[in-house]
């Protein structure tokens, strides 16, 4: 829109009629207009067929910007020239305007038009004496541009890769990694330690944890912080200031991580970032875990290094003999009824009111159930006949520990309450499980994880304050490579750790096949083999303008800044088109050389190409900035299409006409030498 509106208010301010201005100006940029449209739409077709959970980040995001350019496209060839002109004013008008204005007292702003008007003015005229210098100085420039792209491939592989740029949405969750053998009451403990030391902190609103959960002597943790306005500091560094006060808290472990809006899936871990290991052999397996664990805990760029292993569960055996337990009367239904009246969940009533009703559950009271000595004080009903010799009685008598005999422990049911004869042909006595089994404790694993059918363990981490992904794969490779893993245990990033280093892999070849898609929508538009180079010579500057913007700002190449390169490639080229496509008119229509049309066509299209780069550049200043949540997301967007479009205004308003005019003496050479050879 821009485009048609500059050409028709060139034409306008030349005189011509505003009508006639109007279907002239959209006439004489329809192709540029249309070829600025095409390409722009060209560099999101290879984003279409990604995979996996990036590619279905970048189809909406393709999909919906290419619709909105073809619907522009249509609104820039027919409503706007149309709102040209009837909206625009004829020289004439102008002209009275400005004399109506001159009589009258200046404004208070009066100022700010011919300021801008003489500015401008200014800016046309350096440019046209740089122009000058480079059209004069073509080898040097060509030097120049050679230089950019060397230095666009090392900056490329020099700046920090990531995924996601790291948000603060001022909720924290936390993993709890205790010994596996902890009781719960100890568990319960803990857990208060550890809420009581987030609660002071002053960045934290509220903060609720749990204990339990799919691993024994585990938990977790929400912590949500006061909002940003009240506070200073950002998850990551909450987090930071945090992890030393936790760590005084013995016997118990908690890492803590920052929620995410984006999220790469991965095996549940209590750390952001999985490396699984996987193996035929369950002994090797939890070895080598155990070591690359031990070493990952030495690299400085790593903390909160955890494993998903359970091998220290506590298992507690109870041996029953089944020759005393016969003897006593006891079955085994009467020995698990007993474990599970103490440790299960038995209802064994319902309590009625008039609002509500409660279950009652029968357990052993908590503080008796601390540790597995506890079994002791189970008693397990024993039967014996009525008319049993007295040799069971005192069988019965002798094997019990308790200060009662177990003999005269009698169910009163049983008894006449006269005589205090059997009412029935049984005696129900109690007797210690002690006293016919006996208990074992024993190591065992709580669970056994499994990937792809191979056992597997994950050994999961956060990147230290200042380190990048890149610095934290780096570090696990250094890990590995140190400790030696043998060939029968082998491992691969998972989770959101694997899905950046596929990104990363598949990003050369993305823009690759931008680039080529590009050259061939250009080729067919331009019928020309030569020119679609000239408008892919702009990109180089983009790219070196991003990746130095997001340096300067310490940002991470992550996906969202790849998405800004995306839309530079997109939007950068327009200025090459705008140049080429007045030149190749002006040659053919009033045969023009080349050096001559593609100088005019830079003076004469200076206007509308900064006019598209300042609106493109205000238009990202928002995300550039970045205010409100989810603002970390938007920013490296914002300020990669920044840098790159300032980089390439500067540069490719010189290297344009340069490689303009150096593409068309091959392009004559080729066909002179191509005439040659027919006639020979």
């Amino acid at each position: 829109a821009i485009v048609v509106l500059e050409n028709t208010s060139r034409h306008i301010e030349a005189g011509m009629d505003r009508f006639k201005a109007a279907l002239l100006g959209a006439r004489e940029v329809g192709f540029t207009v249309l070829s600025i449209s095409l390409s722009l739409v060209a560099v999101f077709i290879p984003l279409l067929f990604m995979a996996g959970q990036t590619g279905r980040l970048f189809r909406e995001f393709a999909v919906t910007l290419s619709v909105a350019v073809m619907i522009s496209l249509v609104i820039s060839l027919t409503t706007t020239p149309m709102m040209c002109a009837w909206l625009l004013k004829s020289k004439s008008e102008t002209e009275t305007e400005t004399n109506h204005q001159a009589s009258q007292p200046p404004g208070r702003f009066a100022f700010i038009p011919r300021w801008f008007e003489n500015g401008f003015k200014h800016l046309h005229r350096s440019y046209e004496f740089s122009l000058d210098w480079a059209l004069g100085s073509r080898l040097l420039v060509m030097v120049i541009l050679l230089a950019v792209i060397g230095l666009n491939v090392f900056l490329f592989m020099k700046i920090p890769k990531g995924f996601f740029p790291q948000q603060d949405t001022g909720q924290i969750t936390g993993g709890i990694r205790a010994d596996q053998s902890i009781s719960f009451q100890a568990m319960q403990g803990k857990l208060k330690q550890l809420v009581d030391i987030i609660r002071l902190d002053p960045a934290v609103d509220t903060v609720v944890g749990f204990t339990g959960g799919g691993r024994a002597g585990g938990g977790f943790m929400f912590v949500n912080l006061k909002p940003a306005s009240q506070r200073t500091e950002a998850g990551q560094a909450v987090i930071a200031r945090l992890r030393p006060q936790l760590a005084r808290v013995t016997g118990v472990s908690l890492f803590l991580n920052p929620v995410q809006d984006l999220r790469g899936g991965g095996r549940q871990s209590n750390s952001t970032y999985q490396y699984t290991l996987k193996s035929d052999n369950v002994a090797d397996l939890r070895k080598w875990a155990a070591r690359l664990a031990d070493q990952m805990r030495l690299q400085s760029a790593l903390t909160d290094v955890d494993t998903d292993q359970q091998d220290n569960g506590v298992e507690t055996m109870v041996t029953v003999d089944k020759d005393s337990a016969a003897r006593l009367g006891i079955t085994s239904r009467d020995v698990d009824n007993a474990l599970y009246n103490g440790f299960g969940q038995r209802q064994v009533a319902t309590i009625y009111t008039d609002l509500n009703q409660y279950h009652v559950v029968m357990e052993v009271a908590p503080r008796y159930i601390r540790s597995p000595e506890s079994l002791k004080d189970i008693y397990v009903p024993a039967k014996a006949a009525a008319n049993s010799t007295p040799s069971i009685t005192a069988s019965i008598t002798a094997s019990t520990t308790s200060a009662t005999s177990a003999a005269n422990i009698v169910n009163p049911a049983l008894r006449d309450q006269s005589t205090g004869q059997a009412l029935s042909t049984a005696a129900t006595a109690l007797v210690p499980l002690s006293a016919f089994a006996r208990f074992s404790e024993n190591a065992k694993a709580s669970s056994v994880n499994h990937q792809d059918g191979e056992l597997a363990t994950t050994v999961s981490y956060n990147l230290a304050e200042g380190s990048t992904l890149a610095d934290g794969q780096a570090a696990v490779r250094q890990a590995e490579a140190e400790i030696s893993l043998p060939n029968n245990v082998r491992g691969s990033f998972q989770g959101t750790a694997r899905n950046a280093q596929d990104s990363q892999n598949e990003q050369p070849l993305l823009i690759l096949a931008a680039l080529v898609v590009i050259y061939i929508v250009l080729g067919i538009l331009y019928e020309s083999l030569v020119h679609p180079v000239t408008v892919l010579s702009t990109l180089p500057s983009a790219g070196v303008g991003a990746v130095l913007a997001l340096l300067i700002f310490k940002l991470d190449f992550s996906l969202i800044a790849l998405i800004g390169v995306f839309l530079l490639i997109g939007i950068v080229k327009k200025n090459a088109i705008l140049i080429i496509d007045f030149a190749i008119e002006a040659e053919r229509a009033r045969g023009l050389t080349a050096l001559q049309a593609v100088r005019e066509a830079c003076l004469l299209r200076f206007r509308p190409i900064l006019m598209t780069t300042l609106a493109a550049i205000l238009g990202a200043l928002p995300l550039a900035i970045g205010f409100g949540e989810g603002a970390e997301l938007r920013r490296p967007l914002g300020i990669a299409i920044i840098g790159g479009l300032i980089a390439s205004q500067i540069l490719t308003l010189l290297t344009t006409p340069v490689v303009y005019v150096l593409m068309d003496k091959l392009r004559r050479r080729s066909a002179t030498e191509q005439q040659l050879a027919r006639v020979a």
